[in-house]
């Protein structure tokens, strides 16, 4: 990564940080244009994706990083919450369960279990 889209990066790190996906993807263009492949990039660039409700392509983002890191947890997390506000609650709770199995992250057992009630509700089931 040069120097100019390193520091790219970090911009739409701390853009990202800050709150603001929008402007995020627009410093984070550039960068996905040099390193489409870059793990590191991959995630941000699903970040800002999903912060900003375009699902679509954080979803891309998001299975494109896990193709080059299968053991990416924060990505299965992503994955699933992406999925989870398109209403795919069957797959999210796969990569949710994943991501819980890989790191037992407080957040990731939230959302685990968001999706677990919502699908229990639906089928009628209570566990």
């Amino acid at each position: 990564m040069s120097d100019g889209t390193f520091e790219a990066f970090r911009r739409a790190e701390a853009l990202i940080a800050g709150g603001r996906p929008l402007d995020a993807l627009r410093e984070l263009g550039p960068v996905l244009d040099a390193e489409p492949d870059l793990p590191s990039v991959l995630q941000l660039a699903g970040r800002a994706y999903l912060n900003s409700a375009q699902f679509h392509r954080a979803e891309q983002a998001l299975r494109r990083l896990l193709e080059l890191d299968p053991s990416d947890h924060y990505a299965l997390f992503a994955l699933g919450k992406t999925l989870q506000r398109t209403g795919r609650h069957a797959e999210a709770q796969t990569q949710l369960r994943l991501a819980v199995a890989m790191n037992p992250r407080p957040e990731y057992q939230e959302a685990l279990g968001e999706v677990s009630a919502r699908l229990a509700l639906r089928d009628g089931t209570t566990g």
